[in-house]
């Protein structure tokens, strides 16, 4: 057995729903990308960054060289000692050291070991960390530059590595913010445009009731007539109205194979059905079921004698008057053939039946149709023959219940006609 569909509110529906599905997503794609573009755009900034701590480096002692140099052709450590404290306070210095042209160390100083920074780190900047430049002082007179000393800095390999996370963070940090923004405004445009007609289209194909479905609520995409979602609406309407078509020519072939083309009552492909169904149920409910058998009486000289045009149209009368009669939804009235009709009352006993029996004679004789072909009566009248059974209370069948009741219309006949028998 097929499980009933979830409502739509239910947590099961959300979780399915394919605008969640759409927004989980797009929101991957969104991320896969921007983790991507991340690492390109890392991979950019760490050659951004080694340029310009680089440049920094070179454009610092470029910047002492001459200061550092008068201090170590004047031999002046406290000078040396500023120009060092002035490069070792900034950046991401680790050690300097200013020496003289003896080679004798004027200035230094070194921050304490850091640990390990890691093979990335120096993959990334441990070519980078070591600058040793001459210092050269200018005598004047024009005398050329002579070197008084040098100048060696190294840089701080972890400093340079927590700078590079830091970046890196921020650098991935920015890229996730935008992956959600664009995320989230794919997914607002696509449920505006594409999610929402389809659960519109899909809201629309559930409400249609299944023996209708040429009546379904058509979504109107005012957005979409041209495009493929239009063209999937046109397709489902006429799809619809082909089943509704097939539903058609089958409700009206089903009504021309049961129903009795000249009277519009049911015909005996129905009666057959209908009395097989109720036996069954009158078995199970052990109710009682009657049967009335009735013939309009001296039918063939009738047509002699008017036509076949007019025993048409008596035939139709009587099947009214029937009709009028027996208006139970559970009973059936039925041409049995030619002129002979059939009543199936299920859970009515044989007194009940008789009444009923009655009522259909008074009718047929308020129709007052002449008969002049009649050797009893001046107008149309119909014999009648009833029968009765509970099923299960004995052995008779279905079939032997209807025998009964057409021999009681034989009675009625041979009896005088225009009469009700019946067998206690």
């Amino acid at each position: 057995m097929t499980p009933p569909a979830a409502p739509q509110g239910s947590p099961r529906f959300r979780r399915h729903s394919l605008t969640a599905k759409q927004a989980v997503l797009t929101l991957g794609i969104a991320m896969l990308l921007s983790i991507l573009a991340g690492a390109i755009e890392l991979a950019s900034d760490a050659r951004s960054m080694r340029q310009e701590v680089e440049n920094q480096t070179r454009h610092l002692l470029a910047l002492v060289n001459g200061t550092a140099a008068e201090a170590a052709f004047q031999l002046n450590p406290d000078l040396a000692a500023q120009v060092a404290e002035g490069l070792w306070a900034g950046g991401h210095v680790a050690s300097v050291t200013i020496r003289d042209d003896f080679d004798r160390i004027m200035a230094r100083r070194d921050r304490p070991s850091e640990a390990h920074a890691g093979w990335l780190a120096n993959a990334l900047f441990g070519d980078i960390l070591h600058y040793r430049e001459p210092l050269t002082y200018e005598l004047g007179s024009g005398e050329p530059a002579s070197a008084v000393g040098e100048i060696e800095l190294s840089l701080a390999l972890g400093s340079l590595s927590r700078a590079f996370i830091d970046r890196s963070l921020q650098v991935f940090s920015l890229g996730m913010l935008k992956a959600l923004a664009i995320a989230a405004l794919v997914v607002v445009v696509f449920h505006a445009f594409i999610t929402r007609p389809l659960l519109r289209v899909h809201a629309a194909i559930a409400e249609t009731d299944p023996h209708h479905p040429g009546q379904w609520p058509k979504p109107r995409l005012e957005r979409h007539i041209e495009d493929e979602l239009g063209h999937l609406v046109e397709s489902l309407d006429d799809l619809l109205n082909a089943f509704q078509n097939g539903l058609d020519q089958r409700d009206a072939l089903h009504q021309i194979s049961t129903l009795d083309g000249l009277t519009g009552i049911a015909n005996r492909r129905r009666f057959d059905s209908f009395m097989a169904d109720s036996w069954l149920r009158a078995r199970r409910s052990r109710r009682p079921l009657s049967v009335i058998f009735l013939d309009i009486d001296n039918f063939k000289g009738f047509n002699d004698h008017y036509g076949h045009v007019s025993g048409d149209d008596t035939l139709r009368a009587v099947a009214g008057a029937l009709t009028r009669v027996v208006t139970r939804a559970t009973d059936l009235v039925a041409r049995y053939g030619g002129e002979e009709f059939v009543c199936i009352l299920p859970d009515t006993d044989l007194e009940g039946a008789r009444r009923v029996a009655s009522r259909i004679r008074d009718a047929i004789l308020a129709l007052d149709i002449p008969h002049a072909g009649s050797e009893h009566a001046e107008q149309v009248t119909a014999s009648f023959g009833i029968a009765c059974a509970t099923p299960g209370d004995d052995d008779m069948s279905c079939e032997q219940l209807l025998e009964q009741a057409d021999r009681q219309l034989y009675r009625a006949k041979h009896q005088g006609r225009d009469r009700i028998v019946w067998q206690e």
